[in-house]
């Protein structure tokens, strides 16, 4: 069960993933299926798995929701709560940019490879929805490349929040001003070539100065 724990704290299985069948997890940790049945019942009774009849077993966001409710809909009636955020974000996503160029394995890098294609075409078709959607979850993979159990959990905790978050001010830059899509996408590729190249003091200052860009544009749109 600790083992399982750690699987769900480390993004191994994220929300909503499905956990492989017993047999297969019974193989993986040299145990018997009883064992790996009474570990799902048990994490299941604390709301962190949850059986689906005919479907298998799947990762509920009960770790998500214990710290970022009800900060979502604070966050949505008080705009003035986006600095704070921001505050948050360059804190917390510079510590995650740092150890993801320090500790990001090849499945790391590929995903976060792949997502900065995604946001270069998304930009090359002047899709913004796509360019905000692809934004977000360059943020998540660079989390989770940090491989640092508590800023993963902190991040996932707030993943919600900080997706909103990320996608509206992302997506406000881009509809206010044609060449903040521009310095964006400047500011993202910098930040991966680091994270890609393996320069963690570069790919924390990347992210600083991304976050700072944002900052000082929302502060310009409130004034």
């Amino acid at each position: 069960m600790r083992r399982m724990e750690t699987a769900l704290l480390d993004g191994t299985w994220p929300v909503n993933a499905r956990l492989p069948a017993e047999r297969l997890l019974a193989e993986q940790y040299g145990v018997s299926r009883n064992t790996i049945r009474e570990a799902i019942q048990r994490l299941a009774a604390r709301g962190l798995l949850q059986s689906r009849r005919g479907a298998g077993v799947y990762v509920t966001d009960q770790l998500r929701t214990g710290i970022a409710s009800p900060w979502g809909q604070l966050v949505a009636d008080h705009p003035a709560l986006r600095d704070d955020i921001l505050e948050f974000r360059r804190v917390l996503e510079g510590a995650t940019a740092y150890f993801a160029a320090l500790r990001a394995d090849a499945s790391d890098l590929k995903r976060i490879r792949g997502l900065m294609r995604a946001l270069e075409t998304s930009r090359a078709d002047d899709d913004k929805a796509a360019e905000a959607d692809a934004d977000a979850k360059l943020h998540d993979a660079i989390a989770l490349a940090s491989h640092n159990t508590m800023f993963l959990h902190l991040h996932t905790s707030v993943i919600g929040m900080l997706r909103e978050h990320i996608t509206i001010n992302g997506t406000g830059l881009r509809e206010s001003d044609a060449d903040s899509s521009d310095l964006l996408l400047l500011q993202h590729r910098t930040l991966c070539d680091a994270i890609l190249s393996r320069r963690p003091e570069e790919a924390r200052t990347a992210m600083q100065t991304h976050i700072d860009f944002v900052r000082s544009r929302v502060e310009s749109d409130q004034s």
